[in-house]
């Protein structure tokens, strides 16, 4: 399940954890089911489709998970901070930036209607510098806020004792910041705390245990919790839960976790090729599937049986980030990186890390 490589002196790097791949393509496909009855609101209420939350809130435990385990062992230096925020940014903004254009430009076309407008220069001004809230596109300002964060956590994780102040810090404001209900609007970092930092502690943990051996529970409870995390606001209507509160996040952190130690009860679903093609295009589909799916409803209604339709558009949701992933984020990723390294490269010798020794970004952390 895993692939990893050694970096020259005997230790060996971060694995890829496929699995993990495939928890990504769910939570993207999960969120595209949850905007159908935006899209398609002749078909009526469909059960179990309130689900894009708890889907965002895997995205974000996933991340802090992702960033804990390729990072938190590795020592922190000016230079791998700023590595890690340039190809934090180079992954993310790009094919973002495209998502912002494209929904300004449909939201000016005259009588279209779009579900999710961008529309006044403000409100431009606001999502091109990531801190506006359309539709989709409210979740990406707490994950970059999470990135520039992240550089005090990495120190803390580098060396506990060390740092164990900020350690202690951080664990403060959370519980000031969770006693208050994790006030302000969601698309500042306070608000979505806890499925960062969770996601962290899981990350660091699956470090200390990943030789451990894997119970064959653990696979059975990662398939088990998972689907429960979907389905417990429909099972248990009466249940008083914040579905943005800290046993949200816990549970989340919880299905992230288990679906990491890859138990093949849980890793014959997760790692299967669907799953994780899913996963390698689910920035992507996440970022377009509303806009394509609802051009695809507008182009051919009427000429086609509504749940047909429906079947329509969501292949083109997929097509769609299948080219955007080949055609945006890769091409631009790759550029921005390697731009950032031959400016590097220019810097003296004392002021320059060996690019190789940073994990590669093969595990996508959005």
């Amino acid at each position: 399940m895993h692939r990893g490589r050694s970096d020259g002196r005997g230790m060996d790097e971060t694995r890829h954890i496929t699995s993990l791949d495939g928890l990504r393509g769910i939570a993207a496909s999960l969120v595209l089911v949850s905007h159908v009855h935006l899209i398609f609101p002749s078909l009526g209420p469909l059960p179990f489709t309130d689900i894009g939350s708890e889907a965002v809130a895997v995205f974000f435990a996933l991340s802090g998970f992702l960033m804990a385990y390729l990072y938190g062992t590795r020592p922190l230096t000016r230079a791998a901070a700023q590595d890690f925020l340039v190809s934090r940014f180079a992954r993310i903004y790009p094919v973002y930036f495209v998502a912002v254009c494209l929904g300004v430009l449909l939201s000016a076309v005259p009588g279209l209607g779009y579900i999710h407008p961008i529309s006044g220069l403000t409100e431009i001004v606001r999502h091109v510098m990531m801190l506006g809230s359309s539709g989709v596109l409210w979740s990406v300002p707490p994950e970059i806020q999470f990135y520039l964060l992240f550089p005090v956590i990495w120190l803390v994780l580098s060396n506990p004792l060390r740092h164990q102040g900020i350690a202690i810090a951080i664990a403060a404001f959370l519980a000031v910041d969770a006693l208050l209900g994790f006030p302000g609007p969601g698309i500042l970092i306070p608000s979505k705390l806890p499925y960062f930092l969770l996601g962290v502690v899981a990350g660091r943990l699956h470090l200390a245990w990943r030789e451990a051996p894997r119970p064959a529970w653990t696979g059975v409870l990662a398939i088990v919790l998972f689907a429960f995390l979907f389905t417990y606001r429909q099972l248990f209507p009466d249940a008083a839960v914040n579905p943005w509160g800290l046993p949200s996040a816990l549970a989340a952190a919880l299905v992230v976790s288990l679906a990491a130690r890859e138990h093949p009860a849980s890793a014959w679903l997760l790692s299967s090729r669907p799953l994780r093609f899913a996963g390698a295009v689910s920035f992507s589909l996440y970022l377009f599937h509303v806009p394509v799916m609802f051009l695809t409803r507008e182009t051919f209604s009427g000429l086609l049986p509504e749940p047909l339709l429906l079947v329509l558009a969501t292949a083109n949701a997929f097509l769609a980030a299948w080219v955007s992933y080949h055609v945006i984020e890769t091409p631009s990723r790759r550029m921005l990186v390697s731009l950032w390294r031959k400016r590097r490269a220019i810097r003296p010798a004392d002021d320059r890390i060996d690019l190789s020794r940073l994990p590669a970004d093969t595990q996508r952390i959005h």
